[in-house]
């Protein structure tokens, strides 16, 4: 759908996150580095500015559920009253998927469950080392 697909990670300080930007980063590239046209990136402040910076015309984004709806189609309006340029697409996830989030994941991860096939590999073994 795209020749080029950037992942940017906000840096919000005032959101509690169990990995920082940096290790976030690191498994983003662990996972995707076998995409040749996927870069991963950071930025902080506004995503359209963002966005304009690195060249972008189109955001990504997920949808898994209503309430993420809600939510998602009010920061693209606002994005786009920022930037007019720039559009929003939203996807949905794969079925299998369509219920995770990382509270659910780290919940999971906490509590000694199994999270095969909900995270890569590389993510499982960085999350267990984190919470242990």
């Amino acid at each position: 759908m795209f020749d080029r697909l950037i992942v940017s990670v906000l840096r919000n300080d005032a959101k509690q996150s169990l990995f920082t930007v940096e290790e976030r980063k690191e498994m983003l590239n662990e996972v995707l580095h076998v995409y040749p046209n996927v870069e991963v990136d950071s930025f902080d402040g506004l995503l359209v500015e963002h966005a304009a910076a690195r060249g972008a015309t189109v955001l990504l984004r997920g949808i898994r559920a209503i309430s993420d709806y809600e939510y998602e189609l009010q920061m693209a309006l606002m994005n786009r009253k920022l930037e007019p340029r720039l559009e929003t697409v939203f996807m949905l996830p794969g079925e299998p998927y369509s219920y995770l989030s990382a509270k659910l994941v780290r919940e999971i991860a906490q509590l000694g469950g199994p999270l095969d096939g909900l995270v890569p590999a590389v993510v499982e073994e960085r999350l267990r080392a984190k919470i242990s």
